[in-house]
């Protein structure tokens, strides 16, 4: 194993991940005179987004791009997609982070291929205090040539989100049973049912399980497929009753109106009996008959079992990887594995993505003095996280760091309705809380 030095200087800040929120935490370093250093463990940009490049985002252009971000790319006579466009995830990757990744300010400060693994202070593991907040991060990187090297920063800004930690179908957060065994049946996240994996899915017994939106685009893809494909026979399972929450929505409520419609879309296709609906079905194994697969709920609800499955979708939202800074002093909400001044801000159980109000530096900060969890990973499980919110908490942070309190203090974000709307992280209470009213983030949910 090698040792390097990412700068011999203080001002160096290491940012884990190059998605949207990464790269706009490294434009606003460089704004704030530091210099960033971003690792990513993909061949490039944005790779929950490669992942979803068939997805269209519900939010438009103008709540994707993130200010300082777009001053780089002005300066490089970058082309600005019309603000009102409804982006699919891999347009957002070719059109905005593959040029952002590209500016000359940005694409020698990011390293591909190069996971960070571990992170730790220099010489000292967790229990150390003494010197602690002078001694630099030491970042462990697995390099594209399979070698770890130790990088030093002065400071941390960890943006790996939650997207490559999938929630297992089990409904007490473990693996239902057989579902190690039989991975290869199961897809997680949102295939493309369209495109890529249409061989997978075409002429099979689907079932989607999950009760957000992730799921209602899948059913609905699978709905389209089957107009094609018409042995396509497509299952819906959740664990509680009919999820009211995505069936009440409608374009006409909701704040992001192609969202709202996923459900409106979805009420006329379960009436027609495209999709059967199977309620109250947590999942308890899964067994192999013939050839194809019996999902088997766990207890001892109305409905025992579905038999004719082929493909199992689990939509069942992310985890956030906290291994990664086991010798760090980072604090976790015991619930949602957030940041802990965020959970009473973006726990799913009270909070959709419109009601969570904008926050900064003093939330998302750790006993760890200089160590940042930004974008969705600060969430940690809670499904809500918005990239127009990710975008103010490294504009923050960004300022933090530099010295610049008082900047750092107004958390800002500019909404349609009512402009540059901004709230002094000092003023909340002991629990972050602000009138979600007041200043509602708009931005992206897949």
């Amino acid at each position: 194993m090698q040792s390097a030095l990412i700068e011999s200087g203080s001002r160096t800040v290491a940012v884990l991940g190059a998605g949207p929120v990464g790269l706009a935490a490294a434009a606003h370093l460089l704004e704030q005179g530091l210099e960033p250093r971003v690792f990513e463990a993909g061949a490039g940009p944005g790779g929950t987004f490669r992942d979803v490049a068939h997805v269209r985002l519900f939010s438009p252009w103008r709540w994707n791009i993130d200010a300082a971000a777009q001053r780089l790319l002005k300066a490089c006579n970058w082309s600005t997609p019309d603000p009102d466009g409804l982006p699919t995830g891999g347009e957002l990757v070719t059109r905005y982070l593959e040029p952002l990744a590209a500016v000359p300010a940005l694409r020698g400060r990011i390293r591909y291929h190069s996971p960070v693994v571990a992170i730790a202070r220099d010489g000292l593991d967790k229990m150390k205090t003494p010197e602690r907040s002078a001694r630099p991060f030491v970042l462990r990187v697995r390099e594209g040539s399979g070698e770890t090297r130790d990088y030093h920063a002065s400071a941390v800004i960890d943006t790996t989100g939650t997207w490559k930690q999938p929630n297992p179908l089990g409904p007490n957060g473990l693996p239902a049973a057989g579902e190690a065994q039989l991975q290869g049946r199961i897809d997680y996240g949102m295939p493309d049912v369209l495109g890529r994996d249409r061989d997978d899915y075409a002429n099979a017994g689907v079932l989607v399980v999950g009760a957000g939106h992730s799921a209602a685009g899948t059913l609905l893809a699978l709905v389209e497929l089957a107009q094609e494909a018409p042995e396509t026979h497509i299952h819906w399972a959740v664990r509680g009753a009919t999820p009211e929450r995505l069936l009440g929505s409608s374009s006409a409520e909701d704040a992001l109106p192609a969202r709202g419609a996923l459900g409106e879309v979805l009420r006329s296709q379960l009436a027609a009996g495209r999709v059967t609906l199977h309620t109250h079905f947590p999942i308890g194994a899964l067994q192999q008959r013939n050839g194809r697969l019996r999902v088997v709920a766990a207890g001892s609800g109305p409905a025992s079992s579905i038999d004719g499955i082929d493909r199992i979708v689990a939509a069942t939202g992310a985890r956030p990887d906290l291994e990664l800074v086991r010798e760090l002093r980072v604090e976790a909400d015991p619930m949602l594995e957030s940041v802990p001044a965020l959970a009473a801000l973006v726990d799913p159980n009270h909070h959709s993505c419109g009601t969570v109000p904008p926050h900064g530096h003093r939330e998302l900060a750790h006993p760890e003095p200089g160590f940042y969890i930004a974008g969705a990973k600060s969430y940690g499980r809670a499904p809500t996280f918005l990239m127009a919110t990710g975008y103010e908490q490294v504009r923050s942070i960004a300022a933090a760091l530099s010295g610049d309190t008082q900047r750092a203090d107004v958390v800002e974000l500019e909404l349609p309705e009512t402009g540059i709307c901004g709230v002094p992280s000092a003023d909340r209470d002991g629990r972050g809380r602000k009138d979600a009213t007041a200043c509602c983030p708009t931005g992206v949910s897949r």
